[in-house]
């Protein structure tokens, strides 16, 4: 009731590797589905959850707003180099001998991960451009609280014909967020986390929580590899890329519990030129 209009983004790891393992297990019972699918499957439900308990949150407080799910494509591109070296692992572990069998039968790229077996990757191509983006500005436009671009949306690619097909790949979903962010020409965009502050020296006994960063400090500590891969450095990344897209942007990375607050500008990381 404070005159926000918000749009919520949201990532689908765990559930649409529950989705790509039941998809694989039942592989004897009934063929494997695309991973694209798989996404847009986790969108869904995903979508329908988050409707449910935001409902039930906006009517205990007599708001009468709406909450819709966009099931979202996001365009890549095909000749993206991410797609010559596949580098996000997918699905269930498998031996060795077992990996070598599906790849050869379906041309997955499989690698040893990290000790604890074989798995599929996929690659992580950059989002280029948000599919649905009228549809999200016009449900937003009218009131409703849009949940769109899950999981960093589906990935899709433009064909000879001019037609969109799904791509098996995983689009980081801060940077899908950032892009949907300065393609709605937000004012905020909001990376809501695990940690109440971006930190330099995380886990060691200098550790040192940010409440301010400019895009340069941010270069800086990037480069002194200060930030997680894989968990940090892409919010942080998407940080700084929403915040030097126009000027006024903020980009604010806090606590989930912790959003209010943040907004009001009392905790969290704030990003900004």
């Amino acid at each position: 009731g404070e005159g926000y209009k918000v749009i919520i983004a949201h990532g689908n790891g765990p559930q649409v590797g529950r989705i790509v393992l039941q998809n694989e297990y039942a592989t004897p019972v009934s063929p494997a589905m695309p991973f694209d699918v798989c996404g847009a499957m986790s969108q869904g439900y995903i979508g329908y959850h988050i409707q449910q308990g935001l409902t039930k949150v906006l009517r205990s407080r007599g708001n009468k707003s709406e909450v819709a799910t966009v099931v979202t494509q996001v365009l890549v591109d095909r000749n993206d180099p991410k797609f010559k070296n596949p580098s996000k692992p997918i699905g269930p572990f498998y031996t060795e001998e077992e990996a070598r069998k599906i790849a050869d039968e379906k041309g997955y790229v499989m690698k040893e991960d990290a000790g604890r077996g074989w798995r599929r990757y996929v690659a992580s191509p950059k989002p280029q451009q948000i599919v649905e983006l009228g549809a999200i500005r016009a449900l937003s436009d009218s009131g409703n609280i849009v949940i769109c671009c899950g999981g960093g949306g589906i990935p899709v690619y433009r064909t000879e014909h001019n037609h969109l097909k799904g791509a098996a790949a995983v689009i980081d979903k801060d940077f899908a967020s950032e892009l949907l962010a300065e393609q709605l020409d937000a004012d905020m965009l909001i990376i809501l986390t695990a940690v109440e502050k971006v930190a330099i020296n995380f886990n060691k006994p200098d550790q040192k929580g940010l409440d301010d960063l400019t895009p340069a400090e941010a270069r800086k500590y990037m480069e002194e590899n200060q930030f997680a891969k894989g968990s940090m450095l892409p919010k942080v990344q998407a940080a700084v890329k929403f915040a030097e897209s126009k000027a006024g942007r903020t980009a604010l990375i806090t606590l989930l519990e912790k959003a209010k607050d943040g907004i009001e500008g009392k905790t969290g990381t704030r990003v900004h030129q």
